[in-house]
């Protein structure tokens, strides 16, 4: 990190993700990239090779000193202490109660006030909402499909974490579904093991996609019963927030028009109002969402528990 002042307006952005995590330099004045973006895989392993792995993605970034840090990262999280709150043995379970700011601000020389936190959708839809796909919606929902489900609700700008109808922080991924968890119906690891019972072959969810493009009745069996099952779960939901759009994010995204059928599927057997839906692809809107939490004094939800991802 360069010594010169941070000039005003400058945020300096961390997304963690599952599998990679990704850093920038963002310009609120304008409401975009001032440099390159850097992407880097996250190891499994130990809480030093992981947060090791957080750092290089941050120290890649030209940040001059002094400039503000706004980190996104999914849930359970104690986004106000910076504390983990992960599932051990789970997705980034090596974290778990470790206060991640004091770590970060170590590993980076910077003093622990310059990082804040902030969840990972919300940062995604506030970015949507910003500058992309929903810019002034008055309300609208999102959903990131990835490692597991990540949602987010806004109103009035606002970001929504209790409202009639949403489940606990507006958590998507704490519904129950059957009277399971929802992500053991939907999410990479519920897709996988699915088509590994099925198959007996352990392809990763972008794989699966594709054979189900070719018309393999397992591939289509796998994905027609998660993405059924998110359209049920879903369905009562946005009836209950009633936002004018829903866009939806994250990796799997980019097969969307593979898995909307199945979503509809389940909302038409759900019965359920459905709002208009769009997919943004775009790879920097929780770059700039998190850079806009940070200035914008929205709030932070409260720790609500595990999912079974440990998201």
């Amino acid at each position: 990190m360069s010594a010169r002042s941070a000039p005003a307006g400058l945020v300096a952005v961390l997304e963690i993700g599952g599998t990679h995590v990704t850093s920038g330099l963002v310009d609120t004045a304008r409401w975009e990239l001032a440099g390159p973006v850097t992407r880097l895989p996250v190891p499994e392993g130990s809480a030093d090779a992981v947060l090791d792995a957080f750092a290089a993605a941050a120290r890649a970034t030209d940040t001059p000193g002094g400039t503000a840090w706004s980190v996104a990262i999914p849930d359970p999280f104690d986004y106000h202490r910076g504390v983990a709150c992960f599932a051990p043995g789970g997705k980034f379970g090596e974290l778990s109660g470790m206060d991640l700011r004091g770590a970060l601000a170590a590993r980076l020389g910077c003093p622990p006030t310059d990082i804040a936190f902030c969840h990972d959708a919300e940062a995604f839809l506030l970015g949507a909402w910003v500058c992309g796909h929903v810019t002034g919606a008055v309300r609208c929902a999102a959903l990131t499909l990835g490692s597991g489900i990540g949602s987010a609700f806004l109103a009035d700008g606002r970001l929504v974490h209790e409202h009639p109808g949403l489940p606990p922080g507006g958590r998507v991924h704490l519904l129950d579904l059957d009277g399971a968890p929802l992500e053991q119906t939907v999410s990479r690891a519920a897709v996988r093991r699915g088509y590994r019972r099925l198959t007996g072959q352990s392809l990763d969810v972008a794989q699966i996609c594709a054979r189900a493009r070719t018309g393999e009745p397992a591939a289509t069996a796998v994905l027609r019963h998660a993405y059924r099952g998110l359209g049920r779960a879903l369905a009562p939901v946005l009836a209950g927030f009633d936002p004018d759009i829903l866009v939806v994010g994250g990796s799997i995204a980019a097969s969307w028009d593979l898995l909307a059928p199945f979503v509809a599927e389940g909302r038409a057997a759900a019965d359920a109002a459905w709002p208009p839906m769009t997919v943004s692809l775009d790879a920097h809107a929780a770059l700039l969402g998190a850079a806009y939490h940070r200035v914008s004094g929205q709030p932070n939800p409260v720790p609500i528990g595990f999912g079974t991802l440990g998201r």
